[in-house]
Parts: C-alpha cells; sequence; structure tokens
C-alpha cells in the first residue's frame, strides 16, 4: 500500500525516553485489535489483522533520510495508529532498523495483546526498550476500560508478560493507565500490584487521561495517581503529570531519605514536589553520597543509598 502521509514524525522531546523519532505503522487510518475508552484516536471497531501495510522499504527509506537530519535522536519508537505489532512485516523490519540505527536506541510502544504469540516475543526480544501495556488485573475490568476484539484472551496477555519478563534481558516498561471508577478500584489495583511483581520490569509508569479521550470517561487525579504508585513497593514508578504540586513545608535530611527509601523518585518527581530548600538539601545528599542514581529505560532514579 501506498500512502502520501509521512511514515516517521518528530522527532520529540519524550520526558520517559529521551528524543524519540516516530516510526508510524498505520499512517493512513487506525489499525487495532482495541478500542480503548481513553484512546485519543476515533472510536472504531476492532480488527484481527492489519489490512492496508506499508512495505519495510519504505520505512527504512525515510528513516535513513530522518537519522541523517535529526542526528541527536536517542531513539527510534515503532509505533501506531493502533497496534504496532499487527504490521505483518514487524519482524523484517525490526532487523533492518537495528542493522541502520547505530548507538540509536530501538522502542516499540504496544497494547501487549499479541505478547502471547511466540513469533511476536521472538520480534520484541530484539528490541532495546519495549513498553507493554496493562491497564487491568481481571477479566472484567480490562473487556470494559480495552474494549477489546473477541480474538483477544486476557489470561493469555497476562501470561505472555510474565514469561516474555523471565527471559528479556534488555529495558521492558510497563505502562498502566487510570480511568475513574474502572480501574481505580481498591481492589483492582491490588491486583494489577500483584501482577507488575510477578513481571518485575524495569520501570512501571502510570498515568491518566490528558487528551480528550474517544468515549465519555474521566482521568483520575495527581494526589490519587501518587498515593497508587507510593503503593507499589519494590518498584521503579514514574506518575506521568502536567501540574506541580508542591509540599506545604520543606522537608528534612531524614524525611527526603525516607522518602527515597520507600520509593525511588525520578527528578522531574522531585522538582514538582519539593521547595527549594528541600531542594538544595536533596542536592547536598546526592553530592555527599547519601542518594543512589539508577538509569532505568532512560530515566534517572534516585534511591537511598544502602551504605
Amino acid at each position: 500500500m501506498e500512502t502520501n502521509k509521512p511514515l516517521t514524525f518528530g522527532p520529540v522531546n519524550s520526558r520517559r525516553f529521551g528524543i524519540s523519532l516516530g516510526i508510524d505503522l498505520s499512517p493512513s487510518h487506525k489499525q487495532c485489535n482495541f478500542d480503548c475508552l481513553y484512546c485519543e484516536l476515533e472510536k472504531q471497531k476492532t480488527i484481527t489483522t492489519q489490512t492496508n501495510s506499508i512495505d519495510v522499504e519504505s520505512y527504512i527509506k525515510e528513516v535513513k533520510v530522518a537519522l541523517l537530519k535529526y542526528p541527536e535522536t536517542e531513539v527510534l519508537t515503532i509505533t501506531a495508529n493502533g497496534e504496532p505489532t499487527m504490521y505483518p512485516y514487524l519482524d523484517e523490519l525490526v532487523d533492518k532498523l537495528i542493522a541502520i540505527k547505530g548507538d540509536t536506541k530501538l522502542l516499540i510502544l504496544s497494547n501487549s495483546s499479541l505478547i502471547g504469540d511466540k513469533n511476536i516475543a521472538k520480534t520484541l526480544d530484539k528490541i532495546d526498550i519495549v513498553k507493554l501495556s496493562l491497564d487491568c488485573a481481571t477479566k472484567e475490568c480490562f473487556r470494559k476500560l480495552d474494549r477489546i476484539d473477541k480474538s483477544i484472551n486476557f489470561q493469555n496477555i497476562v501470561d505472555g508478560i510474565i514469561s516474555f519478563s523471565k527471559t528479556f534481558q534488555k529495558e521492558l516498561v510497563i505502562e498502566v493507565l487510570f480511568v475513574d471508577t474502572i480501574n481505580n478500584k481498591p481492589d483492582e489495583i491490588d491486583k494489577i500490584y500483584a501482577i507488575l511483581k510477578q513481571i518485575n520490569p524495569t520501570r512501571v509508569d502510570i498515568g491518566t487521561i490528558d487528551r480528550p479521550p474517544a468515549y465519555d470517561v474521566k482521568p483520575i487525579g495527581f494526589e490519587e495517581l501518587d498515593t497508587i504508585a507510593h503503593s507499589f513497593l519494590g518498584l521503579n514508578v514514574t506518575v506521568a503529570h502536567r501540574h506541580k504540586i508542591k509540599l506545604s513545608k520543606s522537608l528534612s535530611q531524614d524525611d527526603i531519605l525516607n522518602l527515597l527509601d520507600k520509593r525511588p523518585q525520578t527528578k522531574e518527581d522531585l522538582e514538582n514536589l519539593l521547595d527549594v530548600a528541600s531542594l538544595k538539601m536533596f542536592y547536598n545528599l546526592l553530592e555527599n553520597n547519601h542518594i543512589t542514581v539508577r538509569n532505568q529505560a532512560g530515566i534517572l532514579f534516585y534511591g537511598k543509598s544502602k551504605s
């Protein structure tokens, strides 16, 4: 299939992955086996296979040009107006992107629907950063929120993600998007956390609706997101938010270390949360090695030093 629309877009400065050049595997229209309530694309019936696909060489040609034009690109992001793992030539595309990308990392954004397919999992295993969605821990919640195609088996997705995580040696990111009254109920959150602990990903990104959704659903508040993040003990969690929420008072040295001991924080988390005096204390602790820094799929997490 030919299209007049660009096959690449950006680069954009992604808060979570750096300078990202997007590769759209469905540039002409939405092709997806989900019809998520929160999707920013138009409502559409789910499909089981991509019916309109661009050939691999067209993508490679355009990516080569874009990489020359934007040498500052840090990640090549495979995505789609829909689900990128439905692209029928994904394995060939990934191999050819790896051959030309140099030091640029390769990232894919997937809804996880086909992760139980061994061929898909084998292809994703070649990619530097794999970001998978997991919005629910129960079949009932999943069908209500993500409105999956009848061919999709929820348990196969959960089992597939867990199985993939056991062998994948690179960076695995799990994204959970919370929608009010659907997957933010305490029991559902507890079950999501239990699955996340089994997966033990490099990083967990949690967020809520911040763009006009396809259906009439509502976001949850930042404070609720932050509470959920703190309940996900033992995981590296980032919270997507647009507004700064400052604490009402300065934190002491012990307060900051206790905060970082309970849950590692990103620089953005800390700058959004701490006042000037507390930030000065944080950087003093960092300089004196009381705080450790770990790179988790492109984001720095600060935690309390164990020594």
